[in-house]
């Protein structure tokens, strides 16, 4: 199983609306490339969360070769759907990684 790890802080001014576009509009549209077989969602505890509150989104492939199409044929136009959606609110960093 691969897992594609995106690490996200989010400024705590849009963090509400951030939550409820990345449930009900970003996530839906990266299951919708066929790419991943399930996701999970998780806020990350023990943080200063003066300047954002991060979460960590994975989602699950069967194989890598899954990864690198959505990579290839949709990851650019969903990154800058973000940022566009919101400007200099967040950080994200990506890892992909694979079960042992």
């Amino acid at each position: 199983m691969i897992i594609y790890n995106v690490t996200v802080k989010i400024d705590l001014n849009v963090h509400d609306t951030w939550l409820y576009w990345m449930k009900g509009e970003h996530i839906p549209r990266v299951m919708e490339t066929g790419c991943f077989t399930g996701y999970k969602m998780f806020r990350i505890l023990e943080e200063n969360t003066q300047d954002g509150i991060s979460y960590c989104i994975q989602y699950s492939a069967n194989e890598i070769s899954d990864y690198f199409n959505y990579t290839e044929r949709f990851a650019t136009a969903l990154r800058k759907e973000a940022e566009e959606a919101f400007p200099g609110k967040f950080i994200a960093f990506r890892t992909l990684l694979k079960e042992v």
